[in-house]
């Protein structure tokens, strides 16, 4: 996937993985969505990333990326209204972030499939209205908004969205190719 450089393809490339989750999503039999994953230890040995231990179910990798929707909302709200912030919140930084969303996980479990889902939907709306509020210079120039940093706006709304639906993409197909549901 091609990481996009202007309004116009982040806009299209997140709304078509949000689409391909969404249909890929819909593959599983109802009756199978709630169950957890249930990967190869040969397979986890292999893999190095938290997420694959982390992520227990299709709720579990839904919240995930609600969760980091409502980061990104946050954070432009709170720097929007002057209250300068960093993406991550305290006490998180990107040393550290994987116990966030370990925390995630665990805020989560008591919600059913079913509010991740809608809650998932409802948060991707939001995220692309917000983003179709910002110019392609204000998006993807540096040093449009000093709250960024080295970084543009546009690089957190492609983490916040096709980069990380194309991570959830990619996992829930090794959930099928496996059998794990």
């Amino acid at each position: 996937m091609a990481r996009p450089t202007t309004k116009q393809d982040l806009i299209q490339i997140a709304n078509e993985k949000f689409s391909q989750l969404q249909l890929l999503i819909n593959t599983f039999p109802i009756d199978k969505q709630e169950t957890d994953f249930s990967f190869n230890q040969d397979f986890l040995e292999k893999k190095k990333e938290a997420h694959w231990q982390r992520d227990k179910n299709l709720r579990d990798v839904l919240i995930h990326l609600y969760e980091w929707h409502q980061l990104l909302l946050n954070w432009i709200q709170r720097n929007n209204a002057g209250i300068s912030s960093s993406f991550l919140p305290t006490p998180y930084n990107w040393r550290n972030y994987a116990q966030m969303n370990e925390a995630f996980i665990r805020k989560h479990q008591e919600t059913s499939l079913q509010s991740a889902k809608e809650s998932l939907e409802k948060s991707h709306l939001a995220v692309m209205k917000q983003l179709k509020q910002y110019t392609n210079e204000q998006l993807f120039a540096k040093k449009q908004f000093s709250w960024t940093g080295s970084t543009t706006l546009g690089s957190y709304f492609v983490s916040s969205t096709s980069s990380h639906y194309d991570w959830a993409i990619k996992k829930l197909k090794q959930v099928k190719k496996q059998g794990s549901f």
